[in-house]
């Protein structure tokens, strides 16, 4: 008997297994926010830094306060990453008057990619600048 098995319901867990780690894996040199921005698209948010995290394990394990880091300015769950502390850099949006709203360039600029171990945003993403009270 072969160790290689033909039970379908096995092959097909498998190949699904295969395809999510493709479909979940960060790119090369992909940094963090662009990762998380294209999980975000893909999967959404689960109120968590799920997609952060997950980035840190595979690609800068050593950068353990990245999660504070993150909550530092205001992103405790992966979207809050964009809503409340970074916001892509003006060369990378065009302001939409029909829609009154900033949108990414077209084509969408891709990742300008980081040093392997870095957990530090690509020039694709600012600061959100926070008003003085």
């Amino acid at each position: 008997m072969s160790s290689e098995t033909t039970d379908p319901v096995q092959m097909l867990e498998r190949e699904l297994a295969v395809r999510a780690f493709q479909l979940t894996t960060p790119r090369q040199m992909e940094c963090v926010f662009c990762y998380v921005d294209r999980m975000l698209d893909d999967f959404g948010c689960d109120n968590t830094l799920r997609w952060a995290v997950h980035w840190r394990e595979l690609r800068a394990p050593r950068a353990t306060s990245l999660e504070k880091r993150l909550a530092s300015r205001g992103g405790y769950c992966d979207c809050e990453i964009f809503l409340n502390g970074w916001t892509p850099s003006a060369h990378a949006v065009v302001y939409d008057a029909e829609t009154e709203d900033w949108r990414w360039r077209d084509p969408r600029p891709s990742c300008f990619g980081v040093r392997r171990g870095s957990s530090q945003p690509c020039g694709l993403w600012m600061p959100l600048r926070r008003p003085r009270w």
